[in-house]
């Protein structure tokens, strides 16, 4: 029994929820609605677009999939680097 719930949260009351197109809306995982890998541009290991030069992550379930908490926490290294480069 995985008694790990840290790892999935869902907040289905959410006006955006949920806030990309999914087969699986009880799989959604709200925990990181905002993406720690957004910084990392092309190394976000993610399924994004540039549009008009912005990273488009629209078509992204990197962080709402399931295993996603060990995957983004896998790259945590990566974002602290990345932001404590100054």
């Amino acid at each position: 029994m995985d008694t790990q719930h840290f790892k999935f949260f869902q907040n289905t009351k959410c006006e955006y929820f949920p806030c990309h197109k999914t087969e699986k809306p009880e799989e959604f995982n709200c925990l990181f609605c905002y993406c720690p890998l957004y910084m990392l541009k092309d190394g976000c290991g993610g399924n994004f677009l540039k549009n008009h030069g912005i990273k488009d992550c629209t078509s992204c379930l990197v962080p709402h999939s399931k295993g996603s908490y060990e995957r983004i926490m896998s790259k945590m290294k990566d974002v602290v680097e990345k932001g404590s480069d100054f």
